[in-house]
């Protein structure tokens, strides 16, 4: 599903005024997310799952296409864990 199939979907299932107002919607519920990632490193949707900010190490990899080493810097990445009632329903 992408975002544009996401929005039509809650326009249809809360008989909203406008697809507009829902993308406003859809929008801020993204950037809450990434606004909760950045400040706290972790965002928890009961029922859901929790998104979660994790530091990786820098390391030293292969590029596959010459072979030459490269080094890939430290960073934080995004993790995300279903919830068990969302595993269950998707199984």
């Amino acid at each position: 599903m992408t975002k544009d199939e996401l929005i039509q979907y809650v326009v249809e299932e809360t008989d909203a005024d406008s697809t507009a107002q829902v993308a406003r919607v859809v929008k801020a519920v993204l950037d809450g997310i990434t606004q909760g990632l950045k400040k706290s490193g972790e965002v928890r949707l009961v029922g859901f799952g929790t998104f979660t900010a994790t530091k990786m190490k820098a390391r030293e990899a292969t590029n596959p296409q010459t072979g030459d080493k490269i080094k890939i810097p430290a960073r934080k990445r995004a993790k995300f864990k279903a919830s068990k009632t969302l595993h269950e329903a998707v199984a």
